[in-house]
């Protein structure tokens, strides 16, 4: 329905003192931009079928559609046949991994975000100075198992401080902790003052392990919940990050909190009553979804979203070397 120029439209009630926030920054981190336009450029250079070991970014959708691209998702470099292209994950890889590649003989695209990398350095460091490495982070989690190859005699997992008791090093003076770059900050603060009690001599990384998107976005979320009758975060049930954004939010103060992979999964009973809706998303969640979330508010009343800056992201990578090498040799050709 059109409203005459300069003149409010008619609302009722209820509906004037509805409010959406939209958390910013959110949604795709640079690591994660860098590995799913790795995977696009892969497929236009080389043609379908790319290989991909381990999901490329912990979203659905994404996957999906690179998937209807020519992509193909395997678990293990066993599913993939020699000599063909295979890309690694944001999340990092074993050394391991890299030596079978090579001996299948496989064209290897490492698009490993380079926070995660960083992280595999300081594990190789520690370890050829002989200290006990303290990893904290999720079993089973991708980047948990690519740091701990690096320099698995040296390194244990530890998910919580409830883990700390159970800890045995060979020299409580020589142990150091790193951590799974997706986790919540204050978790893994908490979980590295239970360590350090223990451990008075724990030695830190040199720079901050948590990314600075996962902590930008939990800062953010920090900022919408706040007196938020329901907070939606978009994001899939294995990103650790966006899981992780939901309990931040409740935390924070949020009446209510749920995870969604889009706007099809949203219970229009969660907003019986509901005033003010805060929106995020995780850091593997492209805008469109985010979208979709918004224009689903919308036809249930909801204002358009205001959007709250708590941060300014403009970190860019660069795409993985070997792609790099490979789209500048085939552009001088033509």
């Amino acid at each position: 329905m059109s409203t005459d120029i300069g003149m409010p439209p008619i609302l009722s009630p209820e509906d004037a003192e509805k409010a959406v926030l939209l958390a910013a920054p959110r949604g795709y981190c640079a690591g994660v931009d860098r590995a799913v336009v790795t995977v696009e450029k892969a497929l236009e250079l080389y043609g379908a079928p790319v290989y991909v070991r381990k999901q490329i970014v912990h979203n659905k959708h994404v996957v999906s559609d690179l998937e209807q691209r020519g992509a193909i998702f395997v678990e293990e470099l066993d599913e993939v046949p020699t000599g063909r292209t295979v890309v690694f994950s944001a999340h990092g890889v074993s050394p391991e991994v890299h030596r079978e590649a090579a001996e299948r003989e496989l064209k290897t695209i490492d698009a490993t975000c380079p926070l995660v990398t960083k992280v595999h350095h300081e594990a190789k460091r520690f370890a050829a100075e002989d200290y006990d490495i303290l990893l904290i982070g999720h079993e089973g989690h991708e980047e948990v198992e690519g740091t701990a190859g690096e320099a698995p005699e040296h390194i244990q997992l530890v998910q919580s401080p409830a883990d700390v008791a159970g800890i045995v090093v060979r020299d409580p003076a020589r142990v150091a902790w790193l951590s799974q770059t997706t986790l919540s900050v204050d978790e893994t603060l908490e979980t590295v003052a239970a360590i350090r009690e223990r451990f008075p001599l724990l030695l830190d990384p040199p720079s901050d392990d948590i990314c600075y998107a996962t902590q930008n976005r939990q800062l953010a979320v920090k900022e919408i919940a706040l007196g938020a009758d329901l907070v939606i975060v978009v994001g899939s049930g294995n990103s650790s990050n966006s899981v992780r954004l939901v309990e931040v939010a409740l935390e924070a103060g949020a009446k209510a909190s749920y995870r969604v992979d889009d706007a099809s999964e949203i219970d229009e009973a969660w907003l019986e009553g509901v005033r003010t809706v805060s929106v995020t998303s995780g850091a593997s969640v492209p805008e469109s979804l985010v979208d979709g979330v918004l224009a689903y508010l919308a036809e249930r009343g909801y204002p358009d979203a205001k959007a709250v800056h708590t941060a300014e992201e403009s970190l860019i990578f660069a795409l993985p070397k070997e792609l790099r090498r490979d789209l500048k040799a085939a552009a001088q050709a033509r």
